[in-house]
This record gives C-alpha cells, structure tokens and sequence, in this order.
C-alpha cells in the first residue's frame, strides 16, 4: 500500500516500515538506512547491487512511499537527511520549548516501544531462553558503553538465576572466553551496530567451538548473519547519538523478557532463591531489596 509521499520523517518511516513490506523491499530499506548519505549519491543500479535485489524491487521500495519513482523518492530522502542532520534528536526540532522537548521524545520513544513488541519473534525468544536455562555457561560480549553495559545487565540477571554467567567487553578476554567454550555454552554478543571487528571474531571464535551464538543487533548486519540465533531489534537511529535512547530501551526490554523467561524455564525453585537473597539484603537498605528483582 502506497504511503504518504511527504518527505518530511522518510527516514523515520523507512525504519518503521522494515517489518510490514515484502522481504525484497526489505532488504532495499535495509541497504538504504544502513548509510543514507551514500545511498543518496547512488544509482538504480547500485542499490539493486547492494541490496542483492532485482531494479524492479528498488522502483517498488519507492512507490510504496508515494512517490512517482525513484528519482522523485530519492530527492525526497536527501531533503529529510539535511533536515536530519540540523536535529539534536530525531524527532526534536533546536528551538523547540522544554514542554516540546520532553513531549516528543517521550512519545518516540513510545511508538518506538510499540513498533517492537510488534518486531519481535516470541519463538525465538523463548528458544533463547530454554538454552540459556540449560546452558553450562553465558558468556556476553559487547563494544562501546551502552552495550557494555546492557552486557553487564544480562550477567547480573543470569547470575540472580543461579546461571553461570559472565560479561566481558575488553576484545582479548572476549577471545579467551569464546575459545574455551564447548557445544555446551553460549556466546551472547550485544551490538547494535552490529558490525564491529572484535565483537565478530569473538562470535566466530565461540561458533568454531561448538558453542551457540546468540546476537542481540539490527537485522541484516554482519553479527546477525554470524550468528545461529538473531534476537532482532530495529529502532530509529538519532542523528547524533548513533545508538538512540530507543534501542537503549528496546535492548532492556529484550532482557527482561528473556530474565523473566528463563526463571520461569528453572522452575519454582527459582522464586525461592529470589526470596532468600531479597532476605539477605533486606538488612542493607531498600535500594539492596529493589535490586533483588530478576
């Protein structure tokens, strides 16, 4: 079905849209938000290279935003990318007031939320969480703060579980975990990007040895083809901010799903180890007793 034409927000649509078109325009979105700026620059024909589609499946990428064809949309995203690149959040304008300000992230985020509950595949995830709840070993990889620290979250959830589970960000550590797990362990590798160098070697270390990678990224990158599962998460990106609040958010989602899944993989048995730390702690303060939660 053919979309508004408005060249106003095309990138945000482009991202927003990746789920509910055909898999060949999909893969045109994908080559497109992958780097804008290029894509701007490229022909019919590159874009087709790139995104391992037929020309016809680009001109159909296009009209399904409204547009006449492909030289009409492409004008149109290059217009939206030079709106985009003045903005200080994606959909934040700088002079708009604080009432602005706090209203339209909150509500990006919002939608963002709303278009992943959609996103998601709920088989996966509970297939996910049934190895990690039989898995000898989580070893979770990151690069960059943000996935560090969403790395961090998934061990202190595990570890509450009574999992074996690590976190490991420095690239040569990540190595020496992944070469000593077996058929038996889980490389877990958190990257929204997704493409970054360390973090892929890593994975292919682990996969060489027997273990099951799981990737937490953006579908179509190098990590999400590397890995035998893809816990895939597509969220608008900020023109500044390259990993935006909204993956920040959507990452800690995805965690507390599996958390949450994987306790009620172990067990009732698990509530009770809950309990006895949450009695442990009680005694230090209530910020101690809140952290108990999975």
């Amino acid at each position: 079905m053919a979309m508004n034409s408005s060249s106003a927000g095309l990138l945000r649509r482009l991202q927003e849209s990746l789920e509910l078109v055909p898999k060949a325009q999909q893969r045109v979105l994908r080559a497109m938000l992958k780097d804008p700026a290029a894509i701007v620059n490229s022909t019919i024909e590159q874009i087709a290279r790139e995104a391992g589609v037929s020309m016809p499946s680009v001109i159909r990428a296009c009209r399904n935003f409204g547009y006449d064809g492909f030289r009409d949309f492409m004008l149109a995203l290059a217009q939206d990318l030079a709106v985009s690149n003045h903005q200080l959040h994606r959909s934040v304008s700088f002079n708009d007031a604080a009432p602005e300000v706090a209203a339209k992230i909150v509500q990006s985020a919002i939608s963002s939320l709303a278009a992943l509950e959609r996103q998601l595949d709920i088989e996966l995830l509970d297939t996910v969480a049934r190895k990690i709840a039989h898995a000898s070993r989580v070893d979770s990889y990151s690069v960059g703060s943000t996935s560090a620290f969403m790395s961090q979250e998934l061990q202190t959830r595990l570890f509450r579980l009574g999992i074996n589970a690590n976190a490991f960000s420095d690239p040569h550590q990540q190595l020496i975990s992944a070469s000593s797990l077996d058929e038996n362990g889980i490389a877990f590798v958190i990257s929204h990007v997704g493409s970054m160098p360390f973090a892929l070697e890593a994975a292919q270390v682990a996969k060489s040895r027997g273990a099951t990678v799981v990737a937490l990224t953006q579908a179509g990158t190098p990590l999400a083809e590397q890995a035998h599962l893809t816990i895939a998460v597509s969220v608008p990106q900020d023109a500044i901010m390259r990993v935006s609040t909204e993956a920040y958010l959507a990452h800690l989602l995805v965690i507390e799903i599996l958390a949450v899944r994987v306790a009620q993989n172990l067990g009732p048995g698990t509530i009770k180890k809950l309990k006895l730390f949450k009695d442990v702690l009680e005694q230090h303060g209530v910020d101690s007793v809140l952290h108990t939660n999975i």
